[in-house]
């Protein structure tokens, strides 16, 4: 599922990301805005609140994580 949808954002009241890649060389905020979606290895997935605050740490670290489902 793409992060995005024609719509905007699912409009479901949880979404489920996934890391995908390593916070390895990148800058230190990308790092501490993937420990504050609560993703600290690859391939852990966590389910989160689908708000607005939310949806700025996802996107501001989109080439690292994907949402996997909107349910």
């Amino acid at each position: 599922m793409a992060l995005r949808t024609s719509e905007g954002r699912p409009k479901t009241k949880t979404i489920t990301i996934e890391q995908i890649a390593s916070p390895a060389r990148r800058e230190e905020g990308q790092r501490e805005t993937l420990i504050g979606l609560g993703l600290d290895k690859l391939r852990r997935r966590k389910t989160l609140q689908n708000t607005d605050a939310v949806w700025g740490a996802i996107c501001k670290v989109r080439h690292m994580v994907r949402v996997v489902d909107a349910a």
